[in-house]
């Protein structure tokens, strides 16, 4: 049983909001596995027949207030590996005088004061299948500012410089092992930074059911989560991809999505449509302007592996931060 509280402290799922101990906790120490099962379901039985009584009770009390026209009660908020993530020192308040500071100073404030335009180097491994080449032409419709330079079998450092010599903002390194792609290396020119990201989960706009074509607008970019220091480095690397001035008109989304550690990429066109919707009450149709979403593609996840300082050293460079197994302690601490 000890080894069992140690797994729910540490790593287990979350707590029932009441603080009471969960089903398997009150019946994990019997040892007979017939009068365990049987115990297990008794009290499983007797917890749903609660959550019911509760269910319809919540119920009436919401339908109650609609009619009497007050606040409905407030909705129980349920426990999430989001919302019960363990503290941490690093994150970053929306009115944080000293980063916004750093952030003034930092290699990307050019980019944020709209002095330096992005200009992107898209680049792959030295032997490129023909999936590679796919997913290479949908990212060059992805970040209108990127051009595609084949490898030709030049190393890493050379190519750093040859992109600092023509005034490259970013480059941008696929790799792929037996014809799966599964990392990307992100370099800041001239100064760095280097963002090494394991990639997966990879789908092509034709797999992709009902995509659209992307034009070439320039789109805007939505970042979710990025809330620790490091969160918010990482978060301006890919801010530096995209212009500052966003073609609305084009009506197109790139979306960094952040949940525990890993970066969700998606690419969408919104839609406005319009519909016949028949209100309550009344016979005859009216029309209703109605938004949706349309996937455009591709779509892949990202893990940061490391942060590396300046351009890419594979021997000599100092890291800001390199994850490590024994960070991973627990399901509820996050990095980003």
């Amino acid at each position: 049983m000890g080894k069992r509280k140690a797994e729910d402290a540490d790593g287990g799922d979350p707590m029932p909001s009441d603080g009471a101990p969960t089903v398997g906790q009150q019946t994990s120490f019997i040892k007979n596995k017939v009068v365990r099962s049987m115990r297990y379901q008794k009290l499983k039985h007797e917890k749903n027949k609660k959550k019911k009584a509760e269910r319809k009770k919540r119920e009436k009390e919401l339908a109650r207030a609609e009619d009497l026209g007050l606040e409905p009660p407030l909705k129980k908020v349920p426990k999430t590996i989001e919302n019960t993530r363990e503290a941490d020192v690093t994150m970053v308040q929306p009115d944080d005088e000293e980063v916004a500071a750093e952030e003034d100073q930092d290699e990307f404030a050019e980019h944020f004061k709209s002095v330096r335009p992005p200009k992107v180097l898209l680049t792959t491994c030295y032997k490129p299948s023909g999936l590679m080449f796919k997913f290479i032409s949908e990212m060059l419709e992805v970040l209108p500012a990127a051009v595609y330079y084949k490898r030709q079998g030049f190393p890493l450092k050379k190519i750093v410089e040859y992109a600092k010599n023509r005034e490259f903002t970013d480059l941008m390194v696929f790799n792929e092992d037996r014809k799966n792609i599964n990392g990307m290396l992100l370099i800041h020119l001239p100064d760095g930074p280097t963002a090494q990201f394991r990639l997966s989960n990879l789908v092509l706009s034709k797999d992709i059911k009902g995509h659209g074509r992307a034009s070439t607008h320039k789109p805007e970019l939505i970042l979710n989560n990025f809330d620790t220091r490091l969160g918010h480095r990482v978060g301006r690397m890919f801010a530096s991809l995209f212009s500052q001035d966003p073609n609305f008109r084009g009506r197109r989304a790139v979306t960094f999505h952040n949940q525990r550690d890993f970066i969700f990429f998606r690419h969408h066109r919104y839609i406005f449509e319009e519909k016949d919707q028949k209100e309550r009450g009344k016979k005859e149709k009216s029309k209703v302007v109605k938004a949706r979403l349309q996937e455009l593609g591709p779509r892949f996840s990202l893990r940061l592996v490391s942060l590396q300082k300046g351009t890419f050293d594979s021997k000599g460079g100092e890291f800001e931060w390199v994850h490590k197994p024994d960070m991973d302690t627990s399901r509820r601490k996050f990095h980003l």
